[in-house]
């Protein structure tokens, strides 16, 4: 054991003088350009090693800098998204705001073909219940609407007035199941009596056998049930069917989308009355 310890001794002691003689050697010996060779040596192992590190430290700052831009593209494209949905939401508050003062504008055309005294309502609500279809208007009897009244839209009749309050009304839609008004067909003048159905859809009833009744007839108010003003558009026919000499369902498409409603007339006087005196933007909200 201590022979082998005496021999690694001397091992590592040959190879420490050899080092040294090497070293030595190096410091007298010149490369072919001149150069010492322990220099060159020097030279070329510390040129290595700060090539290494450089490469090392070069690499890391290319991550850092993309990891940073990254960073700041993930950053930029939220700012993005979310100026997007902001714009968005703009665009679609301009399409409901386009959209409402399209309806407006053919209210007043309506008011100012009406040759009867009327009052404009918003609708403020709806039916909670699909067996009664009715809706609520933001005007009442403070401004003279009253029960019976008609309620109509620029595509045609909506329904009548069933319940006044001071300021609000309920309206009863013509679609609803006890809904009926006195009708005729425009192009062959027969009348009879249009019903809802609480389906969406409109029946035509007590039509004679021998009348003249097509689909895509028009059918509008008669005026001989007091309530709905004559020439008003109804529906339109949208099915005939005949059971031997008589009718069985005429079955009509309401020209109104009752859905879609936000702003109405209530038909508060007769042919021949003064109108209503409104000026300015007050004519469809405030009148």
């Amino acid at each position: 054991m201590v022979r082998l310890d005496i021999r690694r001794r001397t091992g590592y002691l040959f190879a420490a003088v050899l080092a040294v003689h090497v070293v030595l050697i190096s410091t007298q010996v010149n490369t072919n350009r001149g150069v010492r060779v322990i220099e060159a040596v020097s030279v070329g192992a510390a040129t290595e090693l700060q090539r290494a590190v450089t490469a090392v430290v070069d690499g890391a700052r290319s991550v850092w800098e993309g990891y940073i831009g990254l960073r700041a593209v993930h950053e930029e494209n939220e700012r993005l998204a979310r100026q997007l949905d902001a714009l968005e939401v703009r665009l679609q508050e301009q399409r409901a705001l386009a959209q409402q003062a399209r309806g407006l504008e053919r209210l007043l055309d309506l008011r100012r073909q009406t040759p009867l005294r009327t009052v404009a309502a918003e609708i403020i609500a709806g039916a909670a219940s699909p067996d009664f279809r009715t809706l609520t208007i933001n005007k009442g009897s403070g401004v003279g609407v009253a029960t019976d009244m008609a309620v109509i839209a620029p595509s045609g009749v909506v329904g009548r007035v069933i319940r006044p309050t001071a300021r609000a009304a309920m309206v009863q839609l013509l679609i609803d199941r006890n809904a009926a008004a006195a009708a005729l067909i425009e192009r062959s003048r027969v009348q009879g009596v249009v019903v809802g159905t609480g389906t969406g859809a409109l029946r035509l009833d007590y039509v004679p056998g021998t009348a003249s009744v097509e689909p895509r007839d028009l059918v509008v108010t008669s005026g001989i049930d007091g309530i709905y003003p004559k020439g008003f558009i109804l529906g339109q026919v949208e099915s005939v069917e005949r059971l031997g000499d008589a009718f069985g369902a005429i079955e009509i498409r309401p020209a109104v989308d009752f859905e879609a409603l936000e702003s109405v007339l209530v038909v508060t006087g007769r042919p021949g009355d003064p109108p209503v005196e409104c000026s300015g933007s007050t004519v469809i909200v405030g009148c």
